[in-house]
């Protein structure tokens, strides 16, 4: 049972809101999962704890049955009744906070369903047969996946022996790996009264495992705040610097970042260009590597412009107008509408600057885009409703991004690792190492990969890239969690 208690102590990190095309009341997703709970419902009736739940799921999947959530949740509250948190709370606190995080990312009900149960096979007397017969076989794959395995059993192999299980059980079903990552995000927010020590030691495996296959997944919403969390385990000092420039920026009287966003709004507006213009402040880690890149902050430095809009064609209008209008940084455009990353992000890049020295990063995309920008592969929904035919892509890759390559590949090098000490080493290095690199094949189209990390060696190299011939270009964007 995790035994992490929230920390109100704790200094949050900021999280940029993600813009909404229905409004709705925002959710504090940090403060719900400590919520009383409202007593048992009657038979048939959502009980009223899981009420933002039902709120926000709704909200994504207006038609979606909530049957199962209602069970689901009767199971789970029944099932972890009397065990508690170390800061006091009911346990029934952490599946909810779990559930919640996942249902604003826009999860399907299934996924809901294994993330109020996750804890209860592992914790209490519920066994796997019991929730597949309950709530069938998808559910129990996805709640047997996230199950760690008893150090009883395996000893000290339990940690690395767990997460190569749930490696596997992602190969299968990336929702695995969407509700462990809510629930470490969870564990983090909450970890404030756990020993230094283990802070560290959790810090340190969410920083070298969790948070490099969040940002392969796509989670961005998930990867940026543990980025954070980890940030102000590990480096306090520099995250109260960091903290304090923001604060510093945020009583200043001028604003340069709201002064563009109304520059842009301008000439959008007059080029009958529908667009939402927001500001994105930047998060803890975010803002510090771009201090240490660029030394002196300006204003523009602490966040980045938003452009929202309907379809692909306008992100192009949209870049046209502000790079004819504005002055652009041409340095700065990247393209990753007509090339996307292998986790799924689309978005235009680009800067535009001012005669006083401001420089404005702007990101154009379209709110399906930034909805998958945010949640990754959450926002792909059931993977396993009517699957099209197996396609591979004519570089080796499968087309499903449910199932990305360089999960198929990972899944392979640890094989060839039974030892769990390797195992665990080995793939914390990989996750540190690994690049993305863009190829363009003879026939121009581009194919973003994975390098293959030179720690484990494939046991095949079938699915190998054709030769790039030497008139084609070459690009490649280092990135690293």
């Amino acid at each position: 049972m995790s035994a992490e208690a929230t920390n109100p102590a704790t200094p949050g990190p900021v999280v940029p809101a993600a813009p909404r095309r229905r409004s709705r009341p925002r959710i504090d997703l940090r403060r719900l999962g400590r919520a009383a709970l409202l007593g048992p419902a009657s038979r048939g009736r959502l009980p009223d704890a899981i009420g933002h739940v039902v709120e926000s799921h709704r909200f994504h999947h207006p038609d979606a049955d909530l049957e199962p959530l209602r069970r689901a949740y009767v199971l789970a509250e029944s099932s972890h009744r009397g065990q508690m948190r170390k800061s006091g709370e009911p346990y029934i606190t952490h599946p909810l906070a779990v559930t919640l995080i996942l249902a604003e990312l826009g999860a399907e009900t299934t996924t809901l369903t294994a993330s109020l149960l996750h804890d209860t096979v592992e914790d209490t007397d519920v066994t796997l047969d019991q929730v597949g017969d309950e709530f069938g076989a998808e559910v129990r794959y996805l709640v047997d996946g996230v199950t760690k395995l008893e150090k009883v059993d395996y000893g000290a192999a339990a940690e690395p022996e767990t997460f190569r299980k749930m490696l596997v059980a992602t190969g299968n079903d990336v929702r695995v790996m969407s509700i462990k990552l809510a629930d470490r995000l969870h564990n983090m927010r909450t970890l404030g009264v756990m020993r230094p020590e283990k802070q560290e030691r959790i810090a340190k495996v969410t920083r070298d495992v969790l948070i490099p296959l969040a940002e392969r997944l796509g989670v961005q919403a998930l990867k940026t705040e543990l980025e954070d969390l980890v940030f102000a385990i590990l480096h306090p000092e520099e995250y109260a610097y960091t903290r304090e420039l923001i604060v510093e920026n945020a009583s200043r009287a001028d604003d340069p970042l709201a002064e563009f966003a109304d520059a842009m709004r301008a000439v959008l507006r007059d080029a009958d260009i529908q667009a939402e213009v927001l500001i994105r402040p930047r998060h803890f880690v975010s803002l510090h590597r771009t201090a240490r890149k660029r030394g002196r902050l300006r204003g523009s430095d602490f966040g980045r412009l938003l452009v929202l809009v309907n379809e692909d064609a306008d992100c192009y209008a949209v870049l046209g107008e502000l790079h004819t209008c504005m002055t652009p940084v041409v340095s700065e455009f990247k393209d990753f509408i007509a090339v996307p990353k292998f986790n799924l992000y689309q978005s235009l890049h680009t800067a535009v600057a001012r005669d006083d020295g401001q420089v404005a990063e702007v990101l154009i995309r379209t709110h399906q885009m930034h909805k998958v920008a945010e949640a990754g592969v959450v926002a792909l929904g059931n993977p396993y409703a009517a699957p099209p035919e197996e396609q591979t892509a004519p570089d080796g890759e499968r087309v499903d991004p449910t199932r990305p390559g360089w999960l198929s590949r990972l899944l392979d090098w640890q094989e060839a690792a039974p030892d769990p000490d390797t195992f665990w080493s080995t793939l914390r290095e990989d996750l540190a190492q690994d690049r993305e690199i863009t190829v363009f094949r003879p026939d121009g189209a581009p194919s973003a990969c994975p390098t293959v990390p030179p720690a484990w060696t494939p046991r095949t190299r079938s699915t190998a890239r054709t030769p790039t011939p030497a008139s084609a270009p070459v690009s490649t964007a280092a990135w690293r969690p």
